[in-house]
C-alpha cells in the first residue's frame, strides 16, 4: 500500500511521463539519422510524418507516422494502467467511472509533448498522428470516422493540412454522435474534454497552414 504522499504524487507523475513520451521527436531523429539534416529546416518546419515524407521519402514518413501513433497509444495505455492501479490501492471507485479524468489529462499531455517537445526547444509537429494513437485507445470508432473525413478532404483538395484540421475539428462532435447513435460512453465527459482540448491543440498547431490556405499559398500533396 502506498503512503498518502506517494499516491497523491502519482497522477502528476503519470501526466509528466505522458508529456515526455509525446515529446520523443521520432521525425527529427529519423531525418537526422537518414539524411544528416534538421527536419525543422525543411518545409513547414514540423517534425511530423508529412514533413518527414517531403524531406526523407515515403518510407521515412510512414515510419514516423507509425511511431508517433504508437507513442500516443502507449501513453494512454500506461495512464489507464497507472490510474487504475492507484484506485485499486486506495480502495475507492471503479476505473470506468473515475480514472478517465486522469487518463484524459495524460492523453492531452501526450499531444502537448509532440507539439511542444522539451527536447527540441518546444518546436515539434502538429499532433495528428499522436492524436490518432491516443484516440485509437480512447475512442477507436471516432478514429475510423475521422479517418474517412481526412481521406475525403485530401483526395478532393490535395491539402493534407486541411484534411487534418477538419478531421480534428470533427472529433468532439463524433464523440457525441457515437455516444448518441452507436455506443454510449460510460465516461463521456472526460472523453469529451480530451477530444475538445486535443482538437483545439491540433488546430492551433496548424495556424500557419490555415493562414496559407486562406492566402492560397499552401502546398498540395502530390
Amino acid at each position: 500500500m502506498l503512503g498518502w504522499s506517494s499516491a497523491s504524487l502519482r497522477p502528476a507523475l503519470v501526466i509528466i511521463i505522458a508529456y515526455l513520451l509525446g515529446s520523443i521527436p521520432f521525425g527529427y531523429l529519423i531525418v537526422r539519422a537518414s539524411k544528416g539534416a534538421d527536419i525543422r529546416e525543411t518545409g513547414s518546419g514540423g517534425t511530423g510524418a508529412t514533413n518527414v515524407l517531403r524531406r526523407a521519402g515515403k518510407l521515412a514518413g510512414v515510419i514516423t507516422l507509425v511511431l508517433d501513433a504508437i507513442k500516443g497509444a502507449a501513453a494512454v495505455l500506461i495512464a489507464l494502467w497507472a490510474f487504475g492501479l492507484l484506485l485499486n490501492e486506495q480502495g475507492r471507485g471503479s476505473p470506468t467511472q473515475n480514472i478517465y479524468w486522469g487518463v484524459s489529462a495524460a492523453a492531452v499531455a501526450t499531444i502537448v509533448g509532440h507539439v511542444f517537445p522539451v527536447w527540441l526547444r518546444f518546436r515539434g509537429g502538429k499532433g495528428v498522428a499522436t492524436g490518432v494513437g491516443v484516440f485509437l485507445v480512447l475512442a477507436p470508432i471516432v478514429v475510423a470516422l475521422t479517418g474517412v473525413i481526412f481521406i475525403l478532404v485530401v483526395v478532393s483538395t490535395r491539402y493534407v493540412s486541411l484534411g487534418s484540421v477538419l478531421a480534428a475539428a470533427a472529433i468532439p462532435f463524433l464523440v457525441l454522435a457515437q455516444d448518441e447513435y452507436i455506443r454510449p460512453h460510460s465516461h463521456l465527459l472526460p472523453i469529451m474534454a480530451a477530444a475538445g482540448a486535443s482538437a483545439l491543440l491540433i488546430i492551433f498547431a496548424h495556424r500557419e497552414n490555415i493562414g496559407r490556405l486562406m492566402a492560397g499559398t499552401e502546398s498540395k500533396f502530390r
